[in-house]
């Protein structure tokens, strides 16, 4: 069994899924939709992931405020990750993602990856970064 690692944004879903051994997550993709109130086919998309992957949990970034505050974005996350359990049975963990874009983008630049294409990366990765840090905070409990 499988955890997934999900960037929300307002109108993408970065993807990250950990291996079986739940040591390292990796990027799948990035879930795009036309407007961001249709969630329809990004859940419909995310639940297809879950079977194909085994997922048995979702870690999904929580955007706090630099000073711990919580503003509209966590209000947002907060309705998507109550769709997500409801539509999947899964447990649904908010992970604090500040910074998470911040070493996405400073990791696309010292991999030399032009600045016109890092948003086709930006959101996967920051759901790796997000996923991983969960991933690292599971193995130090178990220490």
């Amino acid at each position: 069994m499988r955890i997934m690692g999900l960037d929300f944004g307002s109108k993408t879903v970065g993807v990250a899924i950990s291996d079986a051994l739940k040591l390292t997550a990796q990027g799948i993709e990035i879930i795009r939709r036309q407007s961001p109130g249709k969630l329809r086919q990004t859940l419909a998309r995310i639940e297809a992931l879950i079977h194909e992957y085994e997922v048995e949990e979702i870690v999904l970034g929580y955007p706090r405020n630099m000073n711990y505050s919580e503003g509209e974005r966590c209000e947002r996350t907060r309705e998507f990750q109550e769709m997500l359990h409801r539509r999947t049975g899964l447990p649904v963990v908010l992970w604090d993602e500040r910074l998470t874009t911040v070493e996405a983008e400073r990791t696309m630049m010292e991999g030399r990856i032009r600045r016109e294409n890092r948003k086709e990366y930006v959101d996967k990765l920051a759901a790796v970064f997000i996923l991983q840090g969960y991933l690292d905070s599971l193995s130090r409990k178990q220490l």
